[in-house]
């Protein structure tokens, strides 16, 4: 981080680290077992959000697809991971598809506590992609903004159907009671902070993956997609067929997301997914970490759901009823207020795009230059 824009971003990160550290401790009266439960419970949420946030920069922040509707691959992911991991369904009230989880519990190596989560996890993301890969079809022939009232209305379409059909995934009522991966291994009390690392660890592995990709050979297309998709499209490339697959790839890391945040929560129902929470969130938490650069759409979650979060404590403090009754409306528009202001100031996030070419340049740059020139008569590898 240089310059004043990285000062700026080293404050932001600095101020709401502090927030969420000192106000619950204080509020607690410096009870630092309940600080870091709170934490834990804090950091796996940046955690999950951050799938969503890396699979939406894949589509929009490198390839340039107006995605409006994350919520349907949010719910597509925690339904289908739901759907495969618990029991079946009991009957009366309840009733919905799936219930494989028995079925997928191998009696080796503790199977249970494992193989459905893996399957389900899979499935979800497979799902999603597929998903994406019949609406690419119609959508991505679209102009931007009708592609975005698409993508907007293939949402609420879903949500319509999981509410309508009840014999789906058990209409309102959601699915609860889903299993946990590894849960009988733990007390009630130190689950969360193993949760926290197996949502780390996968965080981790998404965005190594992704940032391998995008400084790879197809990264740099989908960059130059997004700049000039006529020049693009004259170098020979298929511009429709790599939009397509950065609108997969991107809604696969989505419900990968949806199926660990099913998982954390242990129920899901169709008033978690809504437009707002499901994907309005995650924009704002792209646009202010910075698109076009993973680690900006990190720390864009860590700082969204900082402030989203720390609003809340102030319920603790002893604020005028009238702001009491409209904190949740204080909210919003601290929220919005801080969009326009990052649109405004630093329309290129916290994080800016970093200029990259491919990774075998970036390793060829840091050999020394004696190095570079002191190749084997049999070494046509080119030096520029």
């Amino acid at each position: 981080m240089r310059g004043r824009g990285g000062w700026l971003t080293l404050a932001a990160f600095l101020a709401v680290t502090a927030a969420v550290v000192i106000m619950p401790a204080e509020r607690s009266g410096w009870d630092w077992g309940g600080v870091l439960s709170f934490l834990a419970a804090f950091a796996v949420t940046v955690a999950i959000y951050s799938l969503f946030t890396l699979g939406l920069n894949v589509q929009w922040g490198y390839a340039g697809v107006f995605n409006f509707g994350v919520v349907a691959f949010f719910m597509l992911g925690a339904y289908a991971a739901a759907a495969f991991t618990t029991e079946p369904a009991a009957g009366g009230f309840d009733t919905y598809v799936g219930g494989l989880g028995p079925k997928l519990s191998p009696p080796f190596l503790q199977g249970e506590e494992w193989v459905p989560f893996v399957v389900g996890a899979a499935v979800a993301s497979l799902m999603c992609g597929l998903l994406a890969y019949l609406l690419s079809f119609p959508a991505l022939r679209l102009r931007e903004d009708y592609l975005a009232i698409a993508t907007i209305g293939v949402a609420e379409l879903m949500r319509n159907v999981v509410v309508a059909e009840r014999g789906l995934v058990n209409s309102e009522r959601g699915l609860k009671g889903i299993p946990r991966p590894f849960y009988s291994f733990f007390s009630p009390d130190n689950y969360e902070y193993f949760y926290l690392l197996l949502a780390l660890v996968v965080l981790a592995l998404v965005f190594l993956a992704t940032e391998r990709a995008v400084r790879s050979p197809w990264g740099r297309v989908l960059r130059a997609l997004r700049e000039d998709e006529t020049a693009t499209a004259a170098s020979g490339k298929d511009v429709t067929a790599f939009r397509r697959q950065a609108f997969v790839v991107g809604a696969m890391i989505m419900g990968l997301g949806g199926a660990v945040y099913a998982y954390e929560r242990g129920a899901v129902s169709p008033d978690t997914f809504t437009h707002f929470a499901g994907t309005f969130i995650f924009w704002a938490m792209l646009i202010v970490g910075g698109s076009g650069n993973n680690r900006g759409a990190v720390l864009g979650a860590y700082v969204v759901w900082g402030l989203w979060i720390v609003s809340l404590q102030l319920l603790g403090y002893p604020l005028p009823e009238a702001l009491r009754n409209r904190i949740f409306y204080i909210r919003d528009m601290v929220l919005g207020g801080l969009l326009v202001a990052v649109l405004l100031l630093r329309p290129q996030g916290l994080l800016p795009e970093e200029r990259r070419v491919s990774i075998w340049v970036e390793r060829l740059l840091r050999r020394p230059p004696e190095a570079v020139g002191a190749r084997p008569s049999g070494d046509r590898t080119p030096t520029s």
